[in-house]
């Protein structure tokens, strides 16, 4: 077999059972190279870059098929064949008609014209980009060559993604300088810019920019808004600048481990390039793709027919989809991507604001519970805010909200950096203890006022001994937060548990805000959920803070608030205890990116950078687990779980919200399972309502992803 045999029984999945040989046809010979009365051409029923409703091909007269393709001669668009020869353009037409009626789908064939006769070699369905894909879709739909089915499964849902961001020109020429993880989709143009600061400023004056980063940590997130991109050196797909940027949709490269960031030369390195702060660069999150430099893109184009081809898709899926979203901007952007509701929304990232994260560290440092309640008391008011423009954007949908989960010393500085500031105010202090001796010696050498130069104090030091102070307050307790191995450490449930008023404070904020949506008359579900649980007493503890704080609510409004309560499953053990989880819990949602971790034993940011592109290439693994759902490791594990959780609850509610939740295959898994929805990004949210339509079209059709387990 030749070489472009093999490789294309690869790329397309084709084993040799399925092959099962080669046909040979015999035919007669016919020649469109005779003369003037000759030719031959391409044609397609419907344009395949549009899909317009309107021949297209291309033809050489007095040629055969070989001319065409080679590129020797110059084709003629098929329009210039009507003046040529009217009455072979009129039976092209005819022909293409009869092409789309007898296959029902776009036809790319090839013809012959010899001696004024017209001769159909060869048709085969079109091959056509997503924008093609989904106008004929609908179109043919609609004029009845295919029933709504049939137009829904003609398109790939991983191929939305054209039209969903902003992508890459296909006929560039760019090369890429550094390949990173394809954390956040989509593709960006900006001036590099170091700090979050720095992006802000710029953002404000009008700029495009790219954040560019070692890696992000909470207080960056000003610089996110203001970004058309992020570029992180070090982080994975789950890292905080993936979660956050695929939040915004935003496009995102993580871990580009060949780049090097200098954040005080504000300048990165890669191999013999060197960027600047200032300097044009070009990323791609669909691909993890890097450029130096301006590329030309494709704008997104969420069209009138992918709307209507989206509301056949609900109308026959069975899963909802929801979106993952933390802010009301997240909320009204995931309803323009058609969420059913809100699957996730991370109470963590309200804390990052700018105006927010000092309150959040005075929260943290303090030192005893009447402190630490003060910073709540703060607090309480602005998350109640963003609860309720929440509840009033998604009404009447339902909204899951988590409780705070990441170790709380993710929003302190790290130790080095403090160490290096507390050095750098020692050595401020002494410069302005100086600057005051060298005023008071000036003083003495120009005793007439008039020849007294002017000295300015830079700033006062005792400003400067507080802020020494409070580094060192935040110093000492990063080093009393820190753990081995913070993953899996105090975050979650377990520091819900040891700080009860940071939960209580959360729990308020969600009840009272929807408290205040009812009496205005909005209709708004609520639901309350923990994460990284374990234990049904976990459960029951949290429960009794809700109870408690949710008496309080209506009393204090004197209205009845409804909500619901359940539980993240992204441990392996609450998993396995689901049917006890199940008499606490009303829902359960599947958190797969840490369940996925926990299964394996992997590190996601370490086992995608290092060793996992290593394990697909040589099949030890068939997919990146944490792509593509693990169905016979987690999957097994979910399944398990539903099931259990159902024998306690058979009402109950299950979904899943980690990163999986928008992958076509891994959402099929989820319907075969009988999961009620599934929760992704918001600009993934289409992509998920096509790929649940798909599943539900194929069941009964196929063997259920639960066979495989």
């Amino acid at each position: 077999m030749g070489k472009r045999a093999v490789e294309y029984r690869r790329e397309f999945n084709i084993s040799k059972e399925m092959a099962n040989g080669t046909a040979v046809n015999v035919v007669t010979m016919v020649f469109g190279n005779l003369g003037d009365d000759c030719a031959t051409g391409v044609g397609f029923t419907r344009y395949p870059d549009s899909g317009e409703n309107k021949l297209f091909g291309e033809y050489l007269v007095n040629a055969q098929g070989e001319d065409v393709v080679a590129g020797i001669r110059t084709p003629k668009p098929i329009d210039a064949l009507q003046q040529e020869m009217p009455e072979m353009y009129r039976q092209l037409q005819e022909l293409r008609d009869r092409l789309e009626s007898h296959y029902r789908e776009v036809q790319d064939f090839e013809f012959t014209i010899e001696r004024g006769r017209l001769y159909c070699l060869q048709t085969r369905n079109g091959k056509m980009n997503a924008i093609a894909l989904v106008r004929t879709s609908v179109e043919m739909a609609n004029a009845g060559l295919l029933d709504r089915n049939q137009a829904l499964l003609r398109i790939d849902p991983a191929m939305l993604e054209q039209l969903l961001f902003p992508r890459l020109d296909p006929n560039r020429h760019a090369v890429p300088v550094a390949r990173g993880l394809p954390a956040s989709p989509g593709a960006a143009t900006g001036h590099a810019v170091f700090d979050a600061d720095r992006a802000e400023q710029l953002g404000r004056g009008g700029q495009k920019v790219i954040l560019v980063r070692e890696e992000t940590k909470p207080e960056d997130i000003h610089g996110f808004f203001a970004s058309q991109g992020i570029l992180t050196a070090r982080g994975g797909k789950t890292s905080h600048a993936a979660v956050v940027a695929r939040g915004m949709g935003k496009p995102c490269v993580a871990g580009a481990e060949g780049i090097h960031v200098d954040t005080a030369m504000r300048k990165a390195f890669v191999g013999e390039h060197s960027i600047s702060e200032g300097d044009l660069i070009t990323i791609d999150g669909t691909t993890g793709d890097v450029y130096i430099g301006a590329v030309a893109m494709i704008e997104a184009d969420f069209s009138s027919e992918l709307q209507t081809l989206l509301q056949w898709a609900d109308a026959m899926a069975r899963l909802k989809v929801m979106a993952n979203a933390d802010t009301p901007p997240d909320a009204r952007r995931a309803l323009k991507y058609g969420a059913m509701g809100i699957g996730l929304c991370r109470t963590e990232r309200m804390f990052n604001a700018v105006d927010r994260l000092p309150v959040v560290i005075e929260m943290i440092v303090a030192e005893s519970t009447d402190d630490r309640q003060a910073a709540l008391d703060k607090l309480l008011p602005m998350q109640r805010a963003d609860f309720k423009e929440i509840f009033k954007v998604m009404a009447p949908r339902p909204v899951t909200i988590r409780l705070l989960d990441p170790p709380i010393h993710e929003f302190l500085p790290t130790e080095n950096q403090l160490v290096d500031e507390l050095e750098q105010l020692s050595h401020l202090k002494d410069t302005l203890l100086g600057m005051n001796i060298l005023s008071e010696a000036v003083a003495v050498m120009y005793r007439e006022a008039s020849m007294l130069p002017e000295v300015d104090r830079l700033a006062d030091p005792r400003l400067v001994d507080e802020a020494i102070q409070k580094k060192q307050t935040m110093l000492k307790k990063v080093r009393a937060l820190y753990e081995v191995n913070p993953m899996l450490g105090h975050r979650g449930v377990r520091l819900g548990l040891s700080f009860p008023e940071i939960y209580s404070m959360q729990i308020s904020a969600v009840l009272e805000a929807a408290a205040e949506c009812v009496k205005e008359g909005d209709e708004v579900y609520p639901e309350i959920m923990v994460p990284q649980v374990c234990t049904a007493q976990e459960l029951k503890r949290v429960k009794s803070y809700v109870d408690a704080v949710h008496e309080v609510v209506e009393s204090k409004y004197g209205v009845k608030v409804k909500f619901k309560f359940g539980s993240m499953m992204e441990v392996v053990r609450a998993c396995m205890r689901a049917e006890n989880l199940a008499e606490e819990a009303e829902f359960f949602s599947f958190g797969t990116n840490d369940l996925t971790q926990a299964t394996f034993s992997f590190s996601r940011e370490d086992a995608e950078n290092k060793f996992l592109p290593m394990y697909n290439e040589r099949g030890i693994l068939q997919d990146n687990p944490f792509e593509v759902l693990d169905v016979k490791g987690v999957g097994k594990l979910m399944q398990l779980a539903v099931g259990w959780g159902r024998q306690t609850r058979p009402d109950m509610k299950v979904g899943i919200c980690g990163e999986h939740g928008g992958h076509p295959r891994s959402i099929h898994f989820c319907h075969d399972i009988g999961l009620s929805y599934v929760s992704c990004s918001g600009p993934r949210v289409p992509i998920a309502r096509l790929a649940a339509a798909h599943a539900a079209l194929a069941e009964g059709r196929e063997s259920s992803g639960t066979q495989a387990l």
